[in-house]
């Protein structure tokens, strides 16, 4: 096959007739992604290098530790050096001596963050509570939907700066990552369902213009490597805007598609299920922003081949080491004579080198290489378990493994 840019599959899991999609099917499978940038196998975790750079860690260590592609923001990369830079040095992986695949998410993320005021991390479950509860402490709103595109007040400099759908594919076809997305609006859980449908209107209308716009930009690339463009797939955790949104995006000419917006935990599967059942299966579909042990069980078993998120990386700054018996503290006051690796048994440049007791030690000083040995060995984990899951799936024992893997990291 010729073709720049196409999924290929190896193995589905077994139909046992108790999957969640339509007549009891499973959607999980095991792939592969080919992009002019190398092939990622899929089920796959993908790490987050928001300023094209994952905070702490030089490219080659993460290669090292087994990463298949990284994932950058193309509006932080937008406000600083600008697209216009990246390009100059010759685009994405050049700029970041990253020679494997790379994602680029289109900003959709930043208009319920900067519009809302927001906090990072986009609330799972929110039984019980309003906006009041999960908003940040600075309330200032920084983003402004209408249905041109959003106007944004810089978080940096309170600059005003304007995003649409031709603009997002313009910036993202400048920084030249493999992988694409859609500019779309991210919704909350709290948001009401008139609020849901408005939205998934929208997304759908700015998807249409944004495959337009990657169309046109495309003719004219030249001998540039191509472009893969995901469209992203909202709804919150109602069943019929899911599939509606499934139906829509996959309508249009796009090479995969996102699964993002508002989910509530305990569905996740259930909703990937239902976008599975409706998309195409020789498609990549990618879960955005998804990295619980469980969720990503989930998300594989329903039809997910791709997963991103910052917490491993986040929480590795702040001490929190993901290990297969459950994730630890290790600042706390016991592992100060600890000799120990962060895991015992795990192969990772930070557990081969250093003990419990020194990486305590940096992250309690403050000192950077802290932060770097831990976040080396949480990405490690989240790479090689989505290794160990497509293993897995390939050797005809994928629920054996989640059963004795979900056991032991929430010790039931």
């Amino acid at each position: 096959m010729n073709k720049p840019f196409y999924f290929s599959l190896s193995k589905r899991l077994p139909q046992s007739g108790k999957g969640l999609g339509k007549g009891g099917k499973r959607h999980g499978r095991s792939g592969i992604i080919h992009t002019p940038h190398g092939d990622i196998f899929t089920p796959a975790f993908i790490p987050v290098a928001t300023q094209a750079a994952i905070k702490g860690v030089l490219s080659d260590k993460m290669e090292e530790l087994g990463a298949q592609v990284l994932l950058s923001n193309a509006f932080h990369l937008h406000e600083r050096p600008g697209e216009e830079v990246i390009e100059a040095m010759g685009g994405l992986g050049k700029f970041m001596n990253w020679s494997r695949p790379t994602y680029t998410d289109s900003g959709g993320f930043q208009v319920l963050s900067l519009g809302s005021g927001f906090k990072k991390i986009l609330a799972m479950d929110v039984s019980g509570l309003s906006k009041g509860d999960i908003v940040a402490e600075t309330r200032e709103r920084r983003a402004f939907v209408d249905e041109d595109g959003v106007d944004f007040k810089s978080p940096l400099n309170g600059a005003k700066d304007r995003f649409s759908a031709e603009i997002s594919i313009g910036i993202q076809h400048k920084i030249g990552a493999d992988v694409i997305f859609a500019f779309d609006e991210l919704t909350t859980l709290v948001d009401p369902r008139s609020y849901q449908e408005e939205s998934l209107e929208r997304t759908f209308r700015w998807a249409k213009r944004c495959v337009a716009e990657h169309e046109r930009l495309s003719s004219q690339r030249g001998g540039k490597p191509y472009q893969a463009l995901f469209g992203v797939l909202q709804g919150a955790n109602y069943e019929d805007l899911r599939r509606k949104a499934a139906l829509q995006i996959s309508s249009l000419n796009v090479d995969g598609f996102g699964i993002g917006g508002a989910l509530e935990k305990k569905i996740l599967g259930q909703i990937c299920a239902w976008v599975a059942d409706e998309l195409p299966e020789d498609k990549p579909r990618h879960i955005l922003g998804i990295a619980a042990v469980d969720d990503v069980f989930a998300g594989v078993e329903n039809g997910g081949d791709t997963f991103d998120c910052v917490l491993p990386a986040r929480c590795g700054r702040n001490g929190a080491i993901y290990t297969h018996s459950g994730r630890y503290n290790v600042t706390r006051a016991a592992f100060l004579y600890d000799a120990r690796p962060l895991e015992e048994g795990c192969r990772c440049y930070a557990c081969t080198h250093y003990s419990r007791s020194y990486v305590r030690h940096l992250l309690r000083c403050k000192e950077m290489d802290g932060s770097t040995l831990a976040t080396i060995h949480n990405e490690y984990f989240f790479v090689h378990l989505l290794d160990d899951i497509r293993a897995s799936i390939e050797g005809g024992y994928f629920d054996e493994f989640k059963e004795s893997a979900l056991r032991r990291f929430y010790n039931s």
